[in-house]
């Protein structure tokens, strides 16, 4: 007799455990820099899914994005579309404007990882994809401690960055142990016995700046009102240098 004629339950079938990375910043804009931390992660960590996500507001930079929301947005889709596993996530969306101050409300990593974690089916693996610059103030965040248990850490570290003190970039209550057979993995603790796991990826050749960024753009841009090419190594993809031509931006 079949189960199902005998009433029997059938078992629900458990959906795939995943492996899916985090990975926010202001992309203003998207370059190759990012997308080889983004790699470098997906094979380290073995990761089904890094989801690039353009911040509306950080906290520790008041200032803003030189391009808008929808544009950084619009030019990071176009330099991941050619890279298996990576999306977007507007998670990091702009907050609404407060009637009081006409102001955006900052963007908390802290909030954005429980609202990401809580649409994630519960076996999913979720971990925050950090640059070195960023993990040197993560003690600043909002709610700093509580991010590590949201997500576990990976950190991408260039060539003679010195994280040889990471105890010290921690936030503070957060205990850091070495785990003996695995290079770079640490395991991380906090008071009441919580557990995570930080991932240093070392010498990572993904040092851009935004002035050369910006040299570059300028250069380009002259190169193409003249009709030549741009004799420099491009620091962007041609799909986001089409775009940044197009819409005139960082002019």
């Amino acid at each position: 007799m079949s189960s199902e004629s005998s009433g029997a339950a059938v078992p629900l079938r458990q959906p795939v455990a995943r492996r899916v990375a985090f990975f926010g910043g202001s992309f203003d804009p998207p370059h190759l820099g990012h997308i080889a931390v983004a790699q470098a992660a997906q094979r380290a960590l073995n990761l089904d899914q890094v989801l690039f996500a353009p911040v509306g507001l950080q906290p520790l930079k008041p200032t803003g994005s030189s391009a808008s929301f929808e544009d950084r947005v619009a030019m990071t889709r176009l330099a991941i579309a050619d890279h298996p596993g990576f999306s977007i996530s507007l998670l990091d969306a702009p907050s609404q404007e407060d009637g009081r101050t006409g102001t955006a409300s900052p963007n908390y990593t802290v909030d954005t990882l429980a609202r990401l974690r809580e649409s994630l089916p519960q076996n999913t693996t979720l971990f925050l994809l950090l640059g070195a610059d960023s993990f040197r103030t993560l003690h600043h965040w909002h709610h700093a401690a509580e991010i590590p248990f949201l997500a576990s850490l990976i950190v991408a570290s260039r060539p003679g960055e010195d994280l040889s003190n990471l105890s010290a970039l921690l936030p503070r209550g957060l205990e850091l142990r070495p785990i003996s057979d695995e290079p770079n993995q640490y395991r991380l603790l906090n008071a009441t016995g919580d557990r995570s796991s930080l991932t240093i990826l070392p010498d990572l050749n993904y040092d851009i700046s935004a002035t050369q960024l910006r040299t570059q753009l300028l250069t380009q841009l002259l190169a193409h009102v003249h009709g030549q090419s741009g004799a420099e190594p491009p620091l962007l993809s041609p799909a986001v240098l089409a775009y940044v031509l197009s819409h005139h931006l960082y002019a």
